[in-house]
């Protein structure tokens, strides 16, 4: 099984491939919209803003190819930037986004003006519903985030985790063979890998049987 890591622009492919590879899965970096489009699972990595990706998946025609591989029911995982432009809104630059999911980014805006933007650190993310790319999971498993902006789907039913930044936080999704998270799992040790992982082995299906 390969995955195929999609490039445009928004850094962080080699982590991401380099924890692919820690966990068996192979993995093909790629710019080209008709490779993506043939992919058999896909990989939305990405560090950055808004604007400019979007600009970058326009320009090379990687807008419509996930889009349709979205459709076509292939394996998806967004990362960071990834997800959130996964959506159909982000107040980042008053960007519209790819909107596979319905749903807006926002920015952190706190009461408590001590806390800093950008959110970054380790931070517990704390299960909501069973979703096969969080199995495992266990009380106090923490993950790597990096952001200042986060995703406020339309459905709280596809919310499949929070964590907690002065409020809690949508901080993975899942929209029947799309996962998204906030943080990033490829620098987030064994926790992070044993998602990637799951991934792998995951046939798009929403959730566990026994859910």
């Amino acid at each position: 099984m390969t995955a195929t890591i999609i490039d445009y622009d928004a850094g962080n492919l080699r982590s991401v491939a380099r924890a692919c590879a820690e966990v068996g899965l192979a993995a093909k970096i790629t710019a080209d919209p008709r490779i993506v489009s043939k992919a058999s699972r896909i990989i939305f990595p990405g560090v950055g803003a808004a604007p400019s990706a979007m600009k970058s998946l326009k320009r090379e025609g990687l807008d419509a190819a996930l889009i349709d591989a979205f459709h076509a029911g292939t394996p998806m995982l967004g990362i960071c930037l990834g997800l959130q432009i996964s959506l159909e809104y982000s107040e980042e630059g008053d960007t519209p986004t790819l909107a596979l999911i319905a749903g807006r980014v926002r920015r952190f805006d706190f009461a408590d003006k001590r806390l800093k933007v950008p959110h970054m650190g380790w931070n517990e993310v704390k299960p909501v519903r069973t979703h096969p790319l969080l199995d495992g999971l266990e009380s106090g498993d923490a993950f790597y985030f990096v952001h200042s902006f986060f995703p406020q789907p339309e459905d709280a039913s596809i919310v499949y985790a929070k964590a907690s930044y002065e409020h809690d936080f949508c901080c993975a999704l899942g929209v029947q063979n799309y996962f998204g998270v906030q943080f990033h799992p490829e620098k987030s040790g064994r926790v992070g890998l044993r998602l990637i992982e799951q991934f792998a082995s995951w046939d798009g299906t929403p959730c566990s049987p026994n859910a």
